[in-house]
């Protein structure tokens, strides 16, 4: 099984994290895609790197967005190719 295409950096009780969660998976869904999910407070390094721009996403291993997930621009960057 490969690995998710889309994963969403955020952390426990942040508000846009929870927004940004179901947007990527309504789309996820609609495409057949799997997403995972990352707390940054769980790594120094990540808390370091993303700080309060959280949730960040990333398709295919580029950064995609972050603080707000665009349903449009995920679903043409996930059906691109």
């Amino acid at each position: 099984m490969s690995a998710p295409r889309v994963r969403l950096y955020g952390r426990p009780g942040c508000h846009l994290c929870d927004v940004a969660r179901e947007v990527v998976a309504a789309v996820c869904a609609e495409l057949g895609e799997e997403f995972d999910e990352v707390s940054v407070d769980d790594d120094p390094a990540l808390r370091e790197r993303f700080g309060e721009e959280v949730p960040v996403t990333f398709v295919d291993g580029r950064q995609h967005d972050f603080w707000r997930v665009d349903p449009q621009r995920l679903r043409a960057a996930l059906t691109r190719g």
